[in-house]
């Protein structure tokens, strides 16, 4: 079975649909892992979120959306993604935001064994996450954490859409270009707060995996 993991999609639609052109002639199954809203597009990447047959989880951004989302979203909307499921199991293979009870915990390509283990409070088996935009595959026991990456707001060093295809519970890592120009200007002239600082960086040079870990561990 191929199951499409399609996470952090953070607004970007036009990156969604370049993902899903590349996906939807492939995979038999989709699943969102959250926090596809808190970027410039909310409202349009819920509605074709919400249009696919598609496993949908909720992540931190759906669970307590900021202010820009609450403006663009309807109060139907906002009560759908906030009532969404922390986890979805598609053939064995679990899927979750961040860990399967909490969609918070910060698990990066460089975490200690033992706090993976702590996160994770024995799970076992395939857990494919998102949350910290990067792509790995780790193993701690019998616990095997797969990051798929981000659609909409990779730091990779690269801009582009990454995302994960699941082929028989094993991940095979997939990056998928689309129109960076034209993402510019549909940012910029998006309303969205935070628009100027994305397009610099995130469209711009690419944030990478290293400059997004230093920040986190230096919070652990």
């Amino acid at each position: 079975m191929k199951v499409a993991a399609l996470y952090d999609v953070h607004g970007m639609p036009w990156a969604l649909e370049a993902v899903l052109s590349e996906a939807q002639g492939e995979a038999d199954a989709i699943v969102f892992g959250g926090d596809f809203t808190y970027g410039p597009y909310p409202r349009e990447t819920l509605e074709r979120v919400r249009a696919l047959d598609a496993s949908v989880i909720r992540g931190n951004c759906e669970r307590e959306p900021v202010e820009w989302d609450l403006s663009q979203l309807s109060q139907e909307q906002v009560d759908w993604m906030q009532d969404l499921p922390l986890t979805a199991e598609i053939d064995g293979v679990l899927f979750c935001h961040a860990t399967p009870t909490d969609d918070m915990p910060i698990t990066v390509y460089s975490t200690p064994d033992d706090v993976i283990f702590a996160n994770f409070g024995g799970v076992t088996g395939t857990v494919v996450i998102g949350h910290t935009h990067h792509q790995f595959d780790r193993r701690v026991g019998d616990l095997r954490v797969i990051n798929a990456g981000a659609v909409g707001m990779p730091y990779e060093g690269e801009v582009a859409a990454f995302w994960t295809m699941l082929v028989d519970g094993e991940p095979q890592f997939r990056k998928t270009l689309f129109d960076v120009e034209d993402a510019k200007r549909r940012v910029a002239s998006s309303g969205w707060p935070q628009a100027e600082d994305f397009v610099a960086e995130n469209l711009g040079r690419g944030i990478t995996r290293d400059e997004a870990i230093a920040g986190w561990e230096g919070r652990r």
